[in-house]
């Protein structure tokens, strides 16, 4: 039986599942909520404490919390199926000049010069937006993985090879993380079972050129030996 919980925050598009099956492994006694959030409100969410840590999306107001880049997701825009711009497999910028764009109010792609025009009408959310392209009232950019967390048959995405892209982070309190999140922290970053706390850390592996190299070392060295000269010039027995 669980004797302690943490709560783990999140924002759409993030996939949270492999940390969440390691930790189950390595602290079953321990509850791991699940709190789904909003890009805009998950920073606050942390430094409320009504998360303990979260992955969000950057940019965000990150003060007070201890923040780790986690990756970069590609840029894509989502358009309905039979547009033009369909028939390539990435698109550019410059393939947006002219079209139509969505801007929802919590659009998380920072991109200040994005390609398009604007439309006046500003949706108050992604899904919103999303309504607004399948009936072919302009497209929408955004993180690829919210274009396929939110997949419609009549819709589709291009990547747009030189747009910024999108960072996903973990944030936690900065001033004396708990324990579990330390451990959590450890385990995102891809930490053995012996080292995700503690000054103690394990002797790194050796790469197998390093052991290569040592073995050949071990080798010219026991050669040496053998042929080191004794008494009466013969090596020794």
């Amino acid at each position: 039986m669980a004797t302690s919980s943490l709560t783990l925050g999140y924002v759409p598009g993030v996939t949270p599942a492999k940390w969440v099956r390691i930790w189950a492994q390595r602290h079953p006694e321990v509850y791991l909520q699940l709190r789904a959030l909003t890009a805009k409100d998950a920073a606050d969410e942390v430094r409320a404490g009504n998360v303990d840590v979260a992955v969000l999306r950057l940019p965000a107001d990150t003060s007070a919390l201890a923040v780790i880049p986690l990756y970069e997701e590609t840029t894509v825009a989502l358009v309905p199926a039979d547009h033009l711009l369909s028939a390539a497999d990435e698109i550019t910028s410059a393939d947006l000049d002219g079209e139509p764009i969505l801007r929802p109010l919590d659009d998380v792609v920072a991109w200040p010069d994005a390609p398009g025009v604007p439309i006046d009408h500003l949706p108050e959310t992604i899904m919103a937006a999303i309504e607004l392209v399948a009936a072919g009232v302009g497209a929408l950019i955004v993180p690829q993985s919210l274009a396929r967390l939110y997949h419609r048959r009549d819709l589709t995405y291009r990547p747009i090879v030189d747009a910024p892209t999108c960072a996903v982070a973990l944030a936690f309190p900065e001033k004396s993380p708990s324990a579990l999140v330390e451990d959590f922290v450890g385990i995102v970053r891809g930490r053995t079972p012996g080292s995700s706390r503690g000054p103690a850390q394990p002797a790194p592996k050796r790469t197998a050129r390093e052991k290569t190299l040592a073995k050949q070392a071990a080798r010219a060295a026991a050669g040496k030996v053998a042929r080191t000269p004794g008494r009466g010039g013969r090596g020794r027995p």
